[in-house]
């Protein structure tokens, strides 16, 4: 299960965390995966994300995690202590390998 925005209508530090997770989407987007807020704890400064799609057959996945997202939310929200996270394991991994790079097209009206 993840955050949408109705959730934490009236928490701003929840707000920031998800509207800092929409700004890093597009860029895993592009290779095939996506980011999805899982939970905030505020009090602990605890966030937990999943990288889905192409991302639970990508060898990198803990380096995106770690240099990437961790680095990006713990440098811009300073009451950030800890960023946990995992991959999205209901693909195949041929399924998920088969999302490749760029696999992933947002759906919009255009």
């Amino acid at each position: 299960m993840t955050i949408d925005q109705s959730t934490f209508q009236d928490n701003d530090r929840t707000r920031d965390v998800f509207e800092l997770i929409e700004m890093i989407r597009p860029a895993v987007q592009a290779d095939g995966g996506d980011l999805a807020l899982v939970s905030v704890d505020v009090e602990a400064g605890v966030v937990e994300v999943q990288l889905q799609g192409s991302c639970s057959s990508c060898a990198i996945s803990s380096v995106t995690l770690q240099a990437g997202i961790e680095r990006i939310i713990k440098g811009r929200l300073d009451w950030v202590t800890e960023v946990r996270g995992g991959v999205d394991e209901s693909l195949d991994f041929e399924s998920s390998y088969s999302l490749g790079r760029g696999g992933y097209v947002p759906r919009g009206d255009y």
